[in-house]
């Protein structure tokens, strides 16, 4: 509960959504599922961001590694503690959405279940991989924002993909942003702008998994 994982990771994804609603009139159905992602993005990336770099900073880290387990095993484990950060974060946006749009959305509550749980653990693993390339933790929210900012912009949060340059369009299918949002906003509005639902559930679930195993090695490599 760090000051950076409060503002970064509670705070900005709903003042940002509020600001949407008011720049735009409201919040549409169309938006509403790239409030939730950036909610989950945001809120486990930033727990991933305070919390690894901080212990590794202060030594206790080091400590974990000293457990009969593998080393992906303590990469999943951190991922956890950030799944559960980013579930919490995206709370009060969906309740935001469902009192707003309650008679506007579609929501399949199956799959708005597994679209969380997958998301939220992709995120999750995106942002341990990333705490164990930031060492000082003075720069890691600096760090975090230079990747998150353009991740944000560059995908379908804002803008469809229709709407943006076509050659633009490869960028958007090389990160992981436009699978966790166009995935939750099938879930909740049965339509996807760019990619199948059942292709952005594989490639949740896939990238997870190599950010784990990556994750895994490069703390293998870094032990001292």
């Amino acid at each position: 509960m760090k000051p950076g994982t409060i503002s970064w990771g509670l705070l900005f994804p709903i003042a940002f959504t509020l600001a949407f609603m008011v720049r735009r009139g409201g919040l549409t159905p169309w938006l509403a599922p790239g409030m939730v992602s950036l909610s989950i993005f945001f809120g486990s990336t930033s727990m991933s961001a305070m919390s690894i770099v901080f212990e590794r900073r202060i030594g206790s880290f080091e400590r974990l590694l000293l457990y009969p387990a593998s080393y992906t095993c303590v990469a999943l484990g951190k991922t956890l503690s950030s799944f559960f950060m980013g579930i919490l974060s995206s709370l009060p946006v969906l309740a935001l959405i469902f009192i707003i749009l309650k008679n506007s959305i579609v929501i399949n509550p199956v799959l708005l279940v597994i679209a969380l749980i997958t998301t939220t653990f992709l995120s999750s693993s995106f942002g341990v991989l990333m705490s164990f390339l930031v060492k000082d933790p003075s720069q890691v929210m600096v760090v975090f924002n230079l990747i998150r900012f353009p991740m944000m912009f560059l995908s379908d949060i804002l803008i469809p993909a229709s709407s943006m340059p076509q050659a633009l369009i490869p960028i958007m299918l090389l990160q992981p942003l436009t699978y966790i949002t166009e995935l939750l906003r099938y879930s909740i509005t049965s339509y996807y702008d760019l990619v199948p639902p059942t292709i952005s559930l594989i490639v949740t679930i896939v990238s997870s998994l190599i950010l784990i195993i990556t994750t895994g090695y490069i703390i293998e490599k870094q032990r001292p």
